[in-house]
């Protein structure tokens, strides 16, 4: 067990080092931090002593958890061709005619949305439709007609069949939470029942109230109504207000609504994280903090716990990580991944595998 978590440390270290390279300015392993995880521990020199022995490993190592953990694929290439490279490592292709992929719009007017060049041909591939919810918090997207401007005026509105928000007309659909530990319903944009799979397009980023933003908050309150929205962040007090709820509680209600969301498609949904330009604010922030990561690559898994926890693991192996970790561990940011794989959204415990090379 020891010897395979190391083995992972040095995988994910030697990604970080890849990373520098092809970014040209770099990331790499943090020998200064300290930490210890169910899926990642060992010291910087048992990582150089495994080092040749990870090479060898067909570049695919295990927690030590076993076989059927979940598998995260990476790519270094931060570019159309690495995003359509690791979707098809996924090898599942979603079902229906009507296909969503849901990212953040980003608030104006310097927000690090996702770049619609880099996403336009995986979304012509699965032949989607871009789709959005209304902000709770106010700011540019939290009226209909606003926010259509906003998708227009960054990009989104001529990828594959065009944008369409979710809670336009102000109305919910609501989806069952089996065995949640907040809520027991969880309020989504109406449109959602038009789409019969999603393709979850996340651009990995910190977030002043959850710690971080992935996979998992993109398929909460990402998929919330503005309803919905004020449920999650007052774990089911609140219809109508987003503030005042308890941190713990609110990092549950994520996990729990993003279960419903995985529940109702059956899972015909898929997961990408681009961790690029990798501030400590989330893509609602209009003016976010600068990073002090350089950019890292683009995971992809069929499991949202394990593809964010893979990317939490990798803030925590970066150069310059501290203004990060920081902002994780003052909002008890992976409370979401307990919480999930607690009730079934997904496994904390996953292979790391690379698609480079």
């Amino acid at each position: 067990m020891k010897k395979k978590a190391a083995l992972l440390l040095s995988f994910i270290m030697l990604f970080s080092l890849t990373a520098c390279e092809n970014s040209g300015s770099g990331t790499a392993g943090n020998s200064e931090t300290d930490r210890t995880s169910h899926n990642v521990a060992g010291s910087s020199s048992d990582s150089e002593q495994n080092a040749e022995e990870s090479s060898e490993n067909s570049q695919t190592l295990n927690d030590g958890t076993g076989n059927d953990a979940p598998v995260v694929y990476m790519t270094t290439d931060i570019s159309p061709e690495g995003l359509m490279k690791v979707y098809e490592a996924l090898g599942v292709e979603l079902v229906g005619n009507n296909i969503a992929v849901k990212l953040s719009t980003g608030e104006p007017p310097a927000s690090n949305y996702l770049d619609p060049d880099l996403i336009r041909n995986l979304v012509e591939r699965v032949d989607g439709t871009i789709v959005e919810c209304n902000t709770a918090y106010g700011g540019s997207r939290s009226e209909t007609a606003m926010h259509y401007q906003v998708a227009e005026d960054h990009g989104f509105t001529d990828l594959g069949k065009g944008f369409v928000i979710m809670d336009e007309d102000g109305e919910s659909m609501i989806l069952p939470v089996e065995g949640g530990q907040q809520l027991s319903e969880n309020y989504v944009g109406a449109h959602f029942g038009d789409f019969d799979g999603f393709l979850v397009l996340s651009h990995f980023k910190g977030h002043a109230m959850a710690g971080f933003g992935g996979a998992i908050k993109n398929i909460s309150i990402g998929i919330g109504s503005q309803e919905g929205k004020c449920l999650i962040h007052t774990a089911g007090r609140s219809h109508t207000s987003p503030w005042g709820g308890d941190q713990d509680a609110f990092l549950e209600s994520m996990a729990d609504a993003g279960k419903s969301v995985v529940d109702a498609l059956d899972g015909n949904i898929l997961f990408i994280n681009v961790m690029n330009r990798l501030s400590i604010d989330c893509d609602c922030d209009g003016n976010p903090s600068e990073p002090d990561i350089h950019d890292i690559g683009i995971l992809a898994s069929t499991d949202p716990v394990a593809l964010d926890q893979a990317c939490v693991d990798l803030i925590y192996q970066a150069e310059g990580n501290e203004s990060f970790v920081r902002r994780m561990e003052g909002q008890n940011a992976e409370h979401v991944l307990e919480a999930g794989e607690a009730i079934g959204l997904g496994s904390r415990a996953y292979r790391l595998e690379t698609v480079d090379g």
